[in-house]
């Protein structure tokens, strides 16, 4: 039997892997928190991975507090970056797959069309800095790994966008959301399906694939619609960036174009409106 061990298992993807697994019983899931694998302690990863050898690592540990980032700079570099590296070194030494997680963030987000994998990285914010370098540490160490870029992640678990509006929109009559930054959400859980489908899949595909639910729109348009899925009667008003200023700057355009993951695993991207009603009905079931 296969072996998986995943990293930041208490975190939105971890979780819904999790979750997933059920689905997968010809595989052995190890599931490690940031508190049981720091992924950062060189030492305890290769004993670690001594102890289960995994034929599979899905490194969902990050550093994602993007503001706090402009901060915390080594923080950021050390989870983002340096650990990957460990991680990718260490996998490659166990002839363990390493899955990467990265994000649209390494875009310098001043394009018009949706960025493919070899469009030029230019990041605009330490955070996406750190996330650069940890896809360079990833493919340096493990030659063979899949790098994933993702984008607009949330879950049921966790906190993100669609648990904020959803707070905010039963707390106040009036929000604004900022219309003018163009992205494409992704599901945690269908990200999650798509990580499960690339191992399983009977070639392995290694290098950088761009991963998001289909779809464009701003950050405003998500809100309108989660206020739609759900009835609410608070008012969402548009908003320039401007009028929101943030420590970190955000790619105003982080599109990205995902034919080469659609063509390569032979895959379906699903409709983020479709992904997000989903989403929202598992969090009325729970």
């Amino acid at each position: 039997m296969k072996k998986i061990l995943i990293t930041g298992a208490n975190g939105q993807l971890g979780k819904e892997i999790r979750d997933l697994s059920h689905s997968f019983p010809n595989y052995e899931f190890h599931f490690f928190s940031r508190e049981d694998l720091p992924i950062h302690h060189f030492e305890l990863v290769r004993n670690i991975f001594a102890t289960v050898k995994p034929d599979y690592c899905i490194n969902c540990a990050a550093y994602t507090a993007v503001d706090k980032a402009e901060q915390e700079k080594e923080m950021a570099y050390l989870i983002n970056a340096e650990s990957v590296g460990i991680l990718a070194a260490v996998s490659h030494a166990h002839g363990c797959k390493f899955i990467h997680v990265s994000t649209d963030y390494v875009y310098p987000g001043t394009g018009d069309k949706p960025y493919t994998e070899n469009d030029v990285t230019g990041p605009v914010s330490v955070y996406g800095q750190s996330k650069l370098e940890g896809e360079l540490q990833a493919l340096k160490f493990a030659p063979d790994a899949l790098v994933i870029r993702t984008s607009w992640v949330y879950s049921t678990y966790g906190n993100n966008f669609v648990k904020t509006m959803l707070r905010l929109m039963n707390e106040r009559p009036e929000i604004s959301v900022v219309n003018d930054q163009i992205g494409s959400p992704t599901w945690a859980a269908d990200l999650a399906k798509f990580i499960m489908y690339a191992i399983s899949y009977p070639t392995w595909h290694s290098g950088i694939y761009n991963f998001s639910n289909a779809g464009v729109i701003s950050w405003y348009d998500f809100a309108v619609e989660i206020k739609a899925q759900v009835n609410s009667k608070c008012t969402v008003k548009p908003i320039p960036t401007s009028s929101y200023p943030t420590p970190a700057k955000r790619p105003a355009y982080s599109v990205m174009d995902k034919k080469k993951l659609t063509q390569d695993f032979e895959y379906v991207v699903a409709n983020w409106k479709e992904s997000l009603s989903a989403c929202i009905q598992g969090m009325k079931n729970k």
